[in-house]
C-alpha cells in the first residue's frame, strides 16, 4: 500500500563559492517533468552567461526509484546531476527540483571536488527547504441506502475522508479517498454501525 511521505513546500535560492566558481542552487517544489523543465528553461533564461545549469528531480517520494532525472549538463559524467540527485534522495524530502547554475572562476576542480561541489550546494540548499506530509489516500467506493447517508458521511468526516462522487439512485453510490492509515478503523466502524451491511469496495490505491 502506498505511503505517506514528505513534499517540498517552498522556493529555496542559495549560493556556494568553491575556488572562485560559483554555485547558485534553486530549490522548488516539483510533481512532474515537465515542471522540472520548465525551472530548467526559466533559469537558463536568467542566467544565460553561466557555464552550467545542471538539474536533478524528484517527482514522487524521496525513496522512490521511479519518477526522478538528472543532467550533468556539458560536466564530466557523474559530477553534477548524479551527486545532486543522491543528496535529494537522502534528504527525505521529495517532489522536488534542484538546479544549480555554475559560473566558471578559473579554476578546474577536478572530477571529485564537481562532486562535491554539486552535491554540497544541494545539501546546504536544502537546510532551508521547509516541507510537509502528503498523506496517502486510498479510493474506494461505497453503496448504502437513503438512511444511511448521514451515518456514512459522519464516519468519514471522523476518519478524515473525502468525497469525490456521488450518486443518488435506488442506493446511494459514493466514491471516496481515505487516508490509508486510517482504512482499517473506518471500515470497521461502518460494519459494526450496519450490522456488517456497508463494506468498502477496492479502487486503484493513489496520492491525493
Amino acid at each position: 500500500m502506498t505511503k505517506s511521505y514528505l513534499i517540498a513546500t517552498n522556493d529555496v535560492e542559495d549560493e556556494l563559492i568553491v575556488s572562485r566558481s560559483r554555485f547558485i542552487c534553486y530549490l522548488r517544489p516539483c510533481t512532474s517533468i515537465a515542471q522540472a523543465k520548465s525551472m530548467l528553461k526559466e533559469l537558463q533564461q536568467l542566467h544565460p552567461q553561466a557555464s552550467h545549469h545542471c538539474h536533478a528531480f524528484l517527482t514522487k517520494a524521496a525513496d522512490n526509484s521511479q519518477g526522478y532525472g538528472f543532467s550533468d549538463d556539458g560536466e564530466p559524467s557523474g559530477t553534477a546531476g548524479k551527486p545532486m540527485l543522491s543528496v535529494l534522495q537522502g534528504g527525505g524530502i521529495g517532489e522536488v527540483c534542484a538546479v544549480v547554475v555554475r559560473y566558471f572562476g578559473g579554476t578546474k576542480l577536478g572530477t571529485g571536488g564537481l562532486q562535491r561541489a554539486y552535491g554540497g550546494s544541494v545539501r546546504q540548499a536544502l537546510t532551508f527547504l521547509q516541507s510537509k506530509i502528503k498523506i496517502a489516500m486510498v479510493h474506494k467506493t461505497l453503496a448504502c441506502q437513503y438512511s444511511q447517508v448521514d451515518d456514512v458521511l459522519h464516519v468519514l468526516k471522523q476518519f478524515n475522508g473525502e468525497v469525490l462522487a456521488q450518486d443518488y439512485q435506488q442506493q446511494v453510490f459514493f466514491r471516496l479517498a481515505i487516508p490509508a492509515d486510517n482504512l482499517l478503523l473506518m471500515q470497521t466502524q461502518l460494519q459494526t454501525m450496519s450490522v456488517g451491511q456497508l463494506v468498502l469496495i477496492s479502487e486503484n490505491n493513489t496520492i491525493t
